[in-house]
């Protein structure tokens, strides 16, 4: 009898490190390793263990301290683990010294969000707009990336008899960056012609924390096959789609997911894409109600969306996966609905719907909701246009 082999790729470990301040509940220091511990299985690997380390800031050489960094060492050289994943970024000198003390392959949550963003971009634009990224972050992380800077190198093509592999280095990536830059201007401009060609037309963008549900609600309300899974940033390319609700035709964008401690870089380089949320007429936006700090999540999108200009847009919050809250909590519907409103959560400009986007639970009051939403700004945009009675 022949043996087989499989000849599937093993996946990488990983260790998790996390410093908590004084500010940070354990609690919360456990969701932010549990999301980080998503990202890495999002990325391929598995997580096998955990650091964590109370400090007022992380170190400024090693991130932890000198005795955590020991135990992070002798752990990963008696599991022999691939590699050790930072939930915050670090700076190159960090990276640099913990490369030389844990001689392993070392991430920051940056970097980790990126090398997800490049698996899941399937577009011309974000996948141009995440290689700008990653090389943006590369540049001054070039000290650390090559054994041979001692070498010189000069003569014919080169800038000048001396010149370090390392600044050619940082030549050749300067130089794609303009290079990728000069891309997405051209990628833009064609995006911002096929959104102006869309400026007769409402326009609701789904907006949220990554993985709260904002694809399967997408799905349900354009009945189109778009792409949804319980993964971080399960979309990444903005798809659209025309939705007619009884006689209001409006456009509908699913749009990246916000996370915590986004890549500023990233923020940058998917200018185009945030485009779709910052020219949109509504925003729908989606809650995982279910999530043990659900708050944190809508007060991180909504200072995303600050950021971008876009907070003071008519919204619809979608606390979704209500279902699932009432049953950890064994509660009813219309108890949930009451403590909730009860919270005041939201701004002035907001209104509140509780749904199942996967149980299809209060689906008719939502669209009820998003209905009346549209209508207005159809109005808006066509005064003259005869009213039916949507009856």
């Amino acid at each position: 009898m022949s043996k087989t082999y499989s000849t599937a790729l093993e996946k990488e470990t990983a260790v998790l490190v996390a410093v908590a301040d004084q500010h940070t509940s354990p609690a919360q220091l456990e969701e932010h390793l549990e999301e980080l511990a998503f990202l890495v299985s999002t990325s391929g690997a598995k997580t096998i263990s955990t650091f964590t380390q109370n400090l007022p800031k992380p170190d400024i050489r090693t991130y932890v301290g000198k005795g955590k960094l020991e135990d992070i060492h002798a752990y990963i050289k008696s599991k022999d683990v691939d590699i050790v994943v930072f939930d915050d970024d670090l700076s190159p000198s960090q990276v640099r010294n913990l490369e030389a003390t844990l001689e392993c392959k070392i991430l920051d949550r940056s970097l980790l969000i990126l090398n997800i963003f490049s698996i899941r971009a399937k577009t011309s634009q974000s996948r141009t707009q995440v290689e700008l990224a990653q090389y943006e972050y590369l540049l001054p992380r070039l000290t650390r990336m090559w054994s041979h800077l001692s070498k010189q190198k000069g003569g014919i093509g080169m800038r000048g008899p001396g010149e370090t592999e390392l600044e050619t280095d940082r030549r050749i990536v300067r130089d794609k960056i303009s290079l990728l830059k000069k891309k997405l201007v051209k990628i833009d401009k064609q995006s911002f012609i096929q959104r102006k060609n869309r400026q007769r037309m409402v326009r609701v963008a789904l907006v949220g924390y990554t993985n709260v549900g904002k694809s399967t609600i997408m799905r349900l309300l354009s009945k189109s096959d778009v792409f949804a899974e319980n993964k971080l940033f399960a979309t990444v390319d903005s798809t659209v789609r025309k939705v007619v609700i009884q006689h209001i035709p409006f456009l509908l964008t699913d749009t990246v997911g916000f996370i915590r401690k986004l890549p500023h870089g990233l923020i940058e380089s998917f200018k185009s894409t945030l485009d779709e949320i910052r020219e949109a007429d509504i925003l729908l936006h989606v809650v995982d109600v279910s999530h043990p700090f659900f708050e944190d999540q809508y007060d991180i999108v909504n200072k995303t969306l600050a950021e971008i200009d876009s907070a003071e847009k008519p919204t619809l919050v979608v606390f979704n996966k209500i279902d699932k809250y009432t049953k950890e909590n064994k509660i009813t519907l219309d108890e949930a609905v009451l403590h909730f409103k009860e919270m005041h959560l939201g701004r002035e400009n907001e209104q509140v719907v509780f749904i199942s986007a996967t149980n299809k639970l209060n689906i008719a009051e939502f669209r009820n909701m998003l209905y009346e939403f549209a209508e207005e700004r159809f109005y808006t945009i066509f005064p003259n246009y005869l009213k039916k009675d949507p009856y």
